[in-house]
C-alpha cells in the first residue's frame, strides 16, 4: 500500500480508503471482519459521515474498533456534516453538534478530519471558522476539508478560515470524468468542454489539496458501476488485459487508473466485500503507462480532440 501525507499536513494517509457507507446494517462480526481486511490490507484511511444509516455505519464501526482492541492513533477516521432533511447547514451550532454526536457514535474522542458535506449556499465564511476553532481548541477536530466544492466555493470560504483546507471530496471514475474533459477541450464546440468542474482539479494541484475520489467505479451519477457491465465490454475487456499484465484484477486497474494521475489523489472505496477490498487494494502502488492510461481513457467512451 502506498501513503502520502493528506493535503499539507502531516497526517499520512493510504492512497485507497474505505468509504463506510454501506457499514450500515452489517453484523458485529461482519463489520469486524471488513475492518480486519482493510487494516491487513494496508489501508488506515475510513471515511464516514453522519447520515450514512442515519448514523448507524458510525455506530458499528466505533464498536468493531473497539471489539478489535485497535489503537485509535493508528487509523485516520474522517467524517462530514452538513446534510439534512431537505436542505445543507454549515451553521455554527449545526456542526459542532454533528460533530459531538458523530463522536459518541464512533466512541471516540477526536475527528482527525472533518469535512462538509456539499456546498451550502446560505453558510457565512467567519460561523463556519468559529465551529472550526471551537472543534479544534477542543481537541476533537484536528483538521479539515470540503465535498464537491468548486474552486470559488472554497475561497470563498477561505476568506475568513484559519485552518488550511485539506480535501476535497469528489466524484471522479473512468466513466465519470468531467475534471479531466474540459481540459482536453479548451476553447472547443464540444460537449466535453462544458466546464462542468470548473478547474477543480487544477485548483487541488495548485494548492495542495487533496482530491479524494468517491465512487471509482460507476458510470455517471450513481446511474450504474461498469465492472463487468455488458453495456461497457470493450473497456472491461481492456481492463481484464491490463489487470493480466500487473497481475491483478481490473476493480484494481479502475483504481490505479485514478492514482496514476500526478495530482496524488485519494480513492474511497465503498465495497462492504472483503474479497473485493483485498483485491482493489492491489491497484494502490500500480502505476499505468501513459499508453496505457489514455487507452483506457479513450476505450471509455472519451473522443481526444
Amino acid at each position: 500500500m502506498k501513503y502520502f501525507n493528506l493535503g499539507k499536513s502531516d497526517l499520512e494517509v493510504s492512497n485507497i480508503g474505505l468509504g463506510c457507507m454501506r457499514m450500515a446494517g452489517k453484523s458485529l462480526d461482519e463489520a469486524k471482519e471488513i475492518v480486519k481486511v482493510s487494516i491487513d490490507s494496508g489501508i488506515n484511511f475510513f471515511d464516514h459521515a453522519d447520515i450514512y444509516g442515519k448514523g448507524e455505519s458510525e455506530v458499528i464501526f466505533g464498536q468493531a474498533v473497539k471489539s478489535l482492541g485497535i489503537e485509535r492513533e493508528s487509523i485516520i477516521v474522517q467524517s462530514k456534516c452538513g446534510i439534512r432533511d431537505g436542505m445543507f447547514d454549515f451553521s455554527e451550532e449545526h456542526i459542532i453538534s454533528s460533530v459531538k454526536e458523530s463522536l459518541k457514535r464512533l466512541q471516540m474522542d477526536y475527528l482527525d478530519v472533518l469535512v462538509l458535506h456539499r456546498p451550502d449556499t446560505l453558510f457565512d465564511p467567519l460561523e463556519v471558522n468559529a465551529a472550526f476553532k471551537h472543534l479544534h481548541s477542543e481537541g476533537i477536530v484536528r483538521n479539515f476539508g470540503v465535498s464537491n466544492q468548486n474552486p470559488y466555493q472554497i475561497e470563498l470560504l477561505e476568506t475568513e478560515l484559519e485552518f488550511p483546507i485539506l480535501t476535497n471530496q469528489v466524484q471522479f471514475s473512468i466513466r465519470h470524468t468531467p475534471m479531466i474533459d474540459a481540459g482536453f477541450n479548451v476553447n472547443m464546440k464540444t460537449d466535453a468542454a462544458v466546464g462542468y468542474a470548473m478547474g477543480i482539479l487544477e485548483h487541488a494541484r495548485m494548492n495542495g489539496i487533496t482530491l479524494q475520489a468517491w465512487s471509482p467505479f460507476y458510470s455517471g451519477h450513481f446511474e450504474e458501476i461498469f465492472l463487468d457491465n455488458p453495456k461497457f465490454e470493450a473497456l472491461n475487456e481492456l481492463l481484464t488485459q491490463i489487470g493480466i499484465k500487473y497481475g491483478v484484477a481490473k476493480d484494481a486497474i479502475a483504481v490505479s487508473w485514478i492514482l496514476t494521475h500526478p495530482a496524488q489523489m485519494q480513492v474511497l472505496i465503498g465495497s462492504m466485500t472483503t474479497r473485493r477490498i483485498k483485491s482493489i487494494a492491489k491497484g494502490s502502488e500500480i502505476v499505468l503507462t501513459r499508453s496505457e492510461w489514455y487507452e483506457i481513457y479513450r476505450v471509455a467512451g472519451n473522443i481526444l480532440p
